[in-house]
This record gives structure tokens, C-alpha cells and sequence, in this order.
């Protein structure tokens, strides 16, 4: 009998489950948005509840539209939005407040209280990130210090802390309290080098560890389904970060091999195998995945707050757009920006910034300036935010030079390695200006794959190897394939001036927010 592996996908906008078969391909899929809450300026909530409801949908979708049953799924994986934090109750299991996103900045007086006379380095060394609201420990405190009674809960050992995928493997399995190095590597609360939480750093926090889930492999067994019920007896084998498992799904699986996945926001992850590579621009060092017993590969991060969810803000705040589709066919309209540059710092910037003082800023406006420039301006921002991360991963890398089958080779201005083609995944790809201008503003070809949402494959592969369903690595990268390639055509001296542009309207936004 032929068996497949699931998938859930839960991610900033909505929640999937998309089954595959053993090559790799989607059998089929169901997917539903939730609802994004701004209580606040700055301040982006998710319901848990509302999330673990459409879970329990969108795997019954998924099997229903095939006429498969459990009995046909061999292992689920998980994947999720990471850094989002949830605290509920360890018996009833009501969470005490809503998630809070990613993408949330209110916890920024906070870190820099953190910080000190030291600054956002502070747990750098220790936990490969930089004090950020975007991390889910402040987020963490502010629960504890804001929510009426939470922090003696919490001491009695009350309440439970979980990133999304802990919050769903939780009500999936009964009760079951785990996380993968992945996830916990985003926390601001693990040590990357022994992959334990970090008592200090937790306690400086504010933090009790007791709230904290047991850390595990991204690939084994954790436990089986309970619910939903149509998932029954299932296995879950894996759990990946979603940007981790969007690597894992692009079989970045040798030192050197980077992807980059349009979505929400933008995320460029560079394996860099067993070695922890401690960036000096920006970058973030984190776990890229860890299969087993085996020892973890660890990552370089490039994190985007805002890229997608720019083009989600010009249809739905501004109404200038129906559907996401409709910005290439109106940036299309014209045949360049028009001097016009937008920098979306939203949330602040991240990387290579880090600044959370930032906000965004639409600059070189004319007269002139039309419909479609502002449409082209906003698929650009895309392009050179990921050319600012590309740049830092290219200075980051010298030690990367020459590696087999990277697709990095040494000798960039900097002395260090110069990326030679980049996997691209996620919602934005499809988007073939976008991706044209994104070759010709890093100047090399961007290829994208034939399953363009690797993020659930990802999460399926890690599942799948779990259970023996896939042999190895090897068939994941036998199950890789191109799609589609993108070569630049645009002239240096044009790609430069248009970057140097771009760097002088980022300067623009800084030191908006006093204090």
C-alpha cells in the first residue's frame, strides 16, 4: 500500500497541511488565514486558539481532498512561525494572553534595559542573536510582568511557554512539552553550543525555566497524534522552524549552500555544517537543523521584517491593489521606480540593521510619481533588503571559499565569498519581475524549484527520515529540481546606482523613534 507524509505549515498568515508523496510531490493541500490583531501601534498578536482550530481544518482538508485516511500517513512534520511566543495553562490549557508575533516590537525598552552599558551583544556569543524584540524571550517576560497573576503562576509551575510549534505538538499529543533545537535556538534562551537552555540568560530574564520545553532533535519520534482525530496514531517525526525547514525543503543540506524564501518577511539562511559562524555584519548564527543523534548544522541568518506583508499593506490599508497578484501587472506599467525608494521598517529594521528606531519611509517622491512606481518601489524593497543580507553573508564567508558545491566561491571585494546562484522558495516567487530584478540587483541567477512551498516539504522530509519513509539525504536532494531560472541582464554601473539609492533612503529612516 502506498503511504505518504503530512505536513503543517503554520505560518504568519495562515495555517496548511499539505500531504507528499515519496518523490517529493504535493498529493494535496488545505490552508486557512487567521486573523492578525494591532491592539497597539508596533504591537502584532495572533489567537492560539484560532490556530490550533484551523489546524485541526486544514489536515482534515487535506486528507478529505485526497480520500486518504490515517492509515495512509506514515508520519506528520511540523513547521511553524518561529519566534512567536505562547503562555498557557499547564492543566487547562487556555493560553493567558494572545501569541505575540514575531514581528512585534513592544518589548523594545525592555531589550535595551536588558542590554545595559553592553548593548544588543549582550547573549550574542552564547546564543548566536543579538537583544531584538524580534526573539521570543522578552516577549516571554512582558507576558509574565503585564498579565494579572501570570509570574506567580508561573513560579508555582503553572504555566507553559512554547513557540508555535510546541503550542501545536501540545494539543496534538495530549500534553506533550517539546521543542526542537531549531525553534529554541531563536528564543534568546538556548546556548548553541551544548543546545540546553541557558539558566543564566533565563534568569536575568525574568524567565523560570520551568515554563521552558524539553529541547529535542528537528528529526524523531515525539509521539503520536491524539488530535485531530483524522490524523490519529500518526507518528509526529519532525519539527523545523520555518525558515530552517524552507532550507531543508531546498536540500541545502552541504557547507556553502544557501536559499532565500520570499514570504512575510524574507529569510536567507547559509549552511555552514557543524561550525558556528559568529557574524561581525549583522547576521544571525543559528541551528539549521539537527537530525537524530546527530550532530547539529548550524546556520547564517539573514532575517527581513516586512516583504510580502508590504504588498498584504498596499491592498489592504491602502487599497491600492484587490489581490497580492495585481502588483506585478501594475509595477509592469511602467519601466522603472521612478526615483522612488520605500524602506517598509515596519517593525524597525532587521538585518543587517538591527535597528528598532526605524520606521518605514517612502522618499523621492515627485510629481511624476505614479501608481505603478509606488507598485515597483514596494517589489524593490524586496529585492534590496535581500541584497544588504547578501552582501553581509558575502563578508561573513571568507572561510567558505572553495567549498564543493556551494555555489559560493572565494574572491569578493571583501576577501571573502561571493555567492554564484541563489534557491529562492515562498509565496513571492511566482512574481516574475520581482524575481528578474532580484537577479539583476545581485547580480547573479536566482533559481527557483519546482515545489515552490519548501517549507512543508521541509517539515515532511524531517518527519519522513524519522520514520524511515525516506532512506537518507541523499533522495531529498534527488528530489530537488529547478523550475525555473532568472539571469541578470542589468549593467553594473546601473545595479550599483540604484543600490547606492537604496542605501541613502534607509538612511533615511533611522532614528525616527526618540528614546
Amino acid at each position: 500500500m502506498q503511504q505518504y507524509v503530512a505536513a503543517i505549515d503554520q505560518g504568519t498568515t495562515s495555517t496548511r497541511c499539505m500531504v507528499f508523496d515519496h518523490d517529493g510531490r504535493v498529493v494535496s493541500a488545505d490552508q486557512r488565514e487567521h486573523r492578525q490583531q494591532y491592539p497597539r501601534a508596533g504591537w502584532v498578536e495572533h489567537d492560539p486558539l484560532e490556530i490550533w482550530a484551523n489546524t485541526r481544518e486544514v489536515a482534515a482538508g487535506a486528507l478529505a481532498k485526497a480520500e486518504l485516511t490515517a492509515g495512509d500517513i506514515a508520519a506528520v512534520g511540523i513547521a511553524n512561525q518561529r519566534e512567536t511566543a505562547v503562555v498557557w495553562d499547564r492543566l487547562s490549557g487556555e493560553p493567558v494572553y494572545n501569541a505575540i508575533v514575531w514581528q512585534d516590537t513592544r518589548t523594545a525598552r525592555l531589550c535595551a534595559d536588558l542590554g545595559g552599558s553592553t548593548g544588543a551583544s549582550r547573549y550574542q556569543r552564547r546564543t548566536g542573536l543579538p537583544l531584538s524584540t524580534y526573539f521570543s524571550g522578552p516577549k516571554i517576560r512582558w507576558i509574565l510582568d503585564e498579565v494579572k497573576g501570570a509570574r506567580q503562576r508561573a513560579r508555582n509551575g503553572e504555566l507553559c511557554f512554547g513557540t508555535i510549534d510546541t503550542w501545536l505538538l501540545w494539543n496534538m499529543t495530549g500534553g506533550l512539552h517539546v521543542t526542537d533545537a531549531t525553534n529554541a535556538s531563536r528564543t534568546l534562551l538556548m546556548d548553541l553550543q551544548t543546545l540546553c537552555w541557558d539558566e543564566g540568560i533565563a534568569a536575568e530574564m525574568g524567565v523560570p525555566t520551568s515554563m521552558l520545553p524539553q529541547i529535542r532533535s528537528s528529526s524523531e519520534i515525539y509521539a503520536t497524534v491524539r488530535e485531530p482525530a483524522v490524523l490519529a496514531g500518526v507518528p509526529i517525526g519532525g519539527i523545523l522552524g520555518d525558515q530552517q525547514a524552507a532550507t531543508f525543503g531546498q536540500a541545502c543540506l552541504s557547507v556553502g549552500e544557501a536559499k532565500n524564501t520570499y514570504g512575510t518577511g524574507n529569510f536567507m539562511l547559509l549552511n555552514t555544517g557543524t561550525d558556528k559562524v559568529h557574524s561581525r555584519n549583522g547576521l544571525l548564527t543559528t541551528v539549521c537543523y539537527k537530525i537524530g543523534p546527530q550532530d547539529p548544522v548550524y546556520a547564517l541568518e539573514g532575517s527581513i521584517a516586512v516583504t510580502g506583508s508590504l504588498v498584504q499593506w498596499l491592498r489592504d490599508n491602502l487599497g491600492m491593489i484587490s489581490s497580492a497578484a495585481e502588483i506585478e501587472q501594475l509595477a509592469a506599467t511602467v519601466t522603472d521606480n521612478g526615483g522612488v525608494y520605500f524602506v517598509p521598517a515596519f517593525s524597525g529594521l532587521f538585518a543587517p540593521h538591527w535597528r528598532s528606531d526605524a520606521r518605514g519611509a517612502i522618499v523621492g517622491l515627485t510629481r511624476y510619481v505614479n501608481r505603478g512606481h509606488l507598485a515597483r518601489a514596494v517589489l524593490e524593497a524586496t529585492a534590496f533588503q535581500s541584497r544588504e543580507v547578501l552582501d553581509a553573508m558575502n563578508a561573513d564567508c571568507g572561510w567558505i571559499a572553495g567549498s564543493a558545491g556551494g555555489g559560493w566561491i572565494a574572491g569578493s571585494a571583501g576577501g571573502g565569498a561571493e555567492l554564484t546562484s541563489l534557491k529562492v522558495d515562498g509565496g513571492m516567487v511566482g512574481n516574475e519581475l520581482l524575481m528578474q530584478f532580484q537577479a539583476d540587483i545581485l547580480g547573479v541567477p536566482v533559481i527557483r524549484p519546482v515545489i515552490r512551498e519548501t517549507t512543508a516539504s521541509g517539515a515532511a522530509y524531517a518527519a519522513g527520515l524519522a520514520v524511515g519513509f525516506w532512506s537518507g539525504t541523499n533522495e531529498i536532494r534527488t528530489n530537488w529540481a529547478a523550475d525555473r531560472r532568472w539571469d541578470p541582464t542589468m549593467d553594473r554601473q546601473r545595479r550599483e546606482e540604484l543600490y547606492r539609492q537604496w542605501r541613502k533612503a534607509v538612511s533615511r529612516t533611522l532614528d525616527w523613534v526618540d528614546g
